[in-house]
């Protein structure tokens, strides 16, 4: 990184040592936690912060990435309408689509993972260093690449040993993953990281809305805080585990929040400088994922900059120049494949059940049993110190204890693995948690989880005013019960109220009160509803129609809790006279209509 701001320095220096000077000062400034020495050489402090996530697990398998810096001058926020001249320069802006994709995934996790605090520029930051924002955006309308971004094979040769996980499906080579997509994902983190963030029913790495939305997810799980600096820093190195790509994450992370804009799609500019690359001077050769600027053949992998495919035979004297050598030529011969010692994770054959079956949970709690897996040879043999991962799919919001669907988990002595506790959402119904070894092409081992209803054994009306109505008029007092279980508030519990025939009859009665549905329509059986916090339910009016008579209003909850309330229509009795006002009992009003009881004269 230091050699790159060097080049760029040596342009307008005066001298050599005037350079070195101005790369130390501007490595220290660009580069959080970074400083430099008189030679303009970078240093870290002792406390750099560290991740402890291997490649496998690592969103990128730790490959290659651009190392690029921003430019020197941070660009003031600027319109997204205008001239390009006046936007600034592409090397300053976002390609609209890439901008936008980065924008949705904020949104989302925003929604989805407030307590993340994901800010939108921490992905361009990323998406710069991986893949040059696409390329410099070259997308199609969906946000889909337009030729796939692939990094090389992560064979162990300069890179991390990853074997194949998903059988070539993503990066074409069956032997060994490579990074894919604009934010580029090792093909066994996207099976449990990817997302669809256009909706489009796929989740695919190569379309922007897509890895951008997976990136997010991936950078808020285990409970960071992207606001905590701390967090913020470990969730980078967990994406790619090298300070370099820290510090240069960080610089453009730094240069976004300045300030930035749309540029249009296919008109960014490239990176230059690779990490693998020993002109920019970085040190940690192999270890970001920068992909190569051109679209890439699914399978093949290109050579790493400076590093000659072979190295030419030893001369046995010297020759002139253009001459034949004195040397006799034998036909080259391909070197014997490197001998690989079977790693414990390559002993695996297939998983089994550990444990115990039948996983069912209330919505809100806690799952009481828990997942395990036992890692066998062909044998049977157990196989320990191996790494599953377990994964919550299907259409569930059950998680893991921490709020994540992803957990990865290492198999003891007796090859047995135990998944974190599954905590139970508010979504009932089923949903399937998937085991897989890490780094092993096997058979995925299926858990079936159930969350059921959230009950209630008894249910009571708050008030005891007697519920009457005239025909075709409203009922004044409004119906509040409440939920309990074994005494204790029974909350987010759902009831049903249906005006029922009679007690004995629990079929829907076609005449008498009713609810009214959004539009206005008579509905006489009410559902969707749940209690509160407190496990009180306040229901919605109640109407009449033109029938006299009692009915029945019946609320039942899951749990068997049933409670019946009596409403009563009828006309309003006739006024009681008073005979303070009646005027036949009136002296002053006229003679007595009533027969007089005295004799005539």
């Amino acid at each position: 990184m230091a050699a790159h701001f060097d080049r760029r320095l040596r342009k307008a220096a005066v001298t050599t040592t005037v350079a070195a000077v101005a790369v130390a000062a501007l490595s220290a400034s660009q580069a959080p936690d970074v400083t430099a020495d008189g030679n303009g050489r970078r240093t870290t402090a002792d406390n750099a912060p560290t991740s402890d996530t291997p490649p496998e697990e690592s969103a990128t398998g730790n490959s290659r990435y651009y190392t690029d810096l921003p430019p020197l001058n941070s660009p003031s926020p600027a319109p997204t309408t205008g001239t390009p001249a006046s936007r600034g320069s592409s090397e300053a802006g976002i390609p609209a689509t890439v901008l936008d994709a980065y924008k949705k995934a904020e949104s989302e996790l925003g929604r989805s993972k407030p307590g993340c605090n994901l800010p939108w520029q921490l992905l361009a930051a990323i998406g710069k260093v991986e893949s040059g924002q696409a390329r410099g955006g070259r997308v199609d309308a969906n946000g889909t690449t337009i030729g796939r971004i692939i990094g090389p094979q992560l064979d162990g040769n300069g890179f991390a040993l990853i074997k194949d996980t998903d059988n070539g499906v993503y990066d074409g080579n069956s032997r060994y993953d490579n990074a894919v997509g604009p934010m580029q994902f090792i093909p066994s983190t996207w099976a449990w990281a990817g997302r669809d963030g256009n909706s489009d029913g796929k989740e695919d790495p190569n379309n922007v809305y897509d890895a951008a939305l997976a990136a997010g997810h991936y950078l808020c799980r285990n409970g960071w805080d992207l606001a905590d600096q701390a967090d913020l820093k470990r969730a980078i190195l967990s994406y790619n585990n090298s300070q370099d790509y820290l510090h240069t994450v960080l610089s453009w992370l730094e240069y976004y929040r300045k300030g930035t804009h749309e540029i249009p799609d296919g008109t960014g500019s490239l990176p230059v400088g690779r990490s693998d690359d020993p002109a920019t001077g970085t040190g940690s050769r192999g270890r970001g994922t920068g992909a190569s600027s051109r679209p890439q053949t699914p399978g093949t992998a290109t050579p790493s900059p400076g590093r000659s495919p072979s190295k030419p035979p030893a001369s046995g004297g010297p020759t002139e120049p253009g001459g034949p050598s004195t040397t006799p030529s034998t036909p080259p011969t391909d070197p014997a494949p490197p001998t690989e010692t079977p790693t414990p994770t390559d002993t695996v054959h297939h998983l089994e059940n550990a444990g115990a079956t039948g996983f069912s949970a209330i919505a809100g709690d806690t799952f009481t049993k828990k997942i395990s897996t036992r890692a066998e040879t062909k044998a049977g043999e157990a196989v320990g110190k191996v790494r599953v991962r377990f994964t919550v799919l299907g259409d569930t919001d059950a998680t893991f204890t921490g709020g994540e669907k992803v957990a990865a988990v290492t198999t003891d002595a007796s090859g047995v693995a135990v998944a974190p506790a599954l905590v139970a959402g508010e979504q009932t119904g089923e949903f399937t948690v998937r085991a897989t070894v890490i780094g092993r092409t096997v058979p995925g081992l299926d858990y079936t989880a159930t969350v059921t209803e959230r009950v209630a054994d008894a249910l009571t009306r708050t008030g005891e005013t007697e519920l009457t109505c005239t025909p075709g008029g409203e009922f004044a007092d409004p119906i509040e019960v409440k939920a309990t279980l074994k005494g204790a508030v029974a909350d987010k519990v759902a009831v049903t109220a249906t005006l029922v025939k009679s007690k004995d009859d629990p079929a829907e009665n076609d005449k008498g009160p009713y609810f009214k549905d959004a539009d206005g329509k008579t509905v006489r059986t009410l559902t969707g509803r749940k209690t509160d916090a407190n496990g009180l339910l306040e229901l919605p009016e109640l109407y009449a129609d033109d029938a006299e008579g009692t009915y029945i209003l019946r609320l039942t909850t899951p749990g068997g809790a049933v409670l019946d309330i009596t409403l009563k229509v009828a006309k309003a009795a006739d006024p009681t006279p008073d005979p303070s006002t009646d005027p036949s009992t009136d002296p002053s009003t006229g003679p007595s209509t009533e027969p007089s009881t005295e004799p005539e004269a």
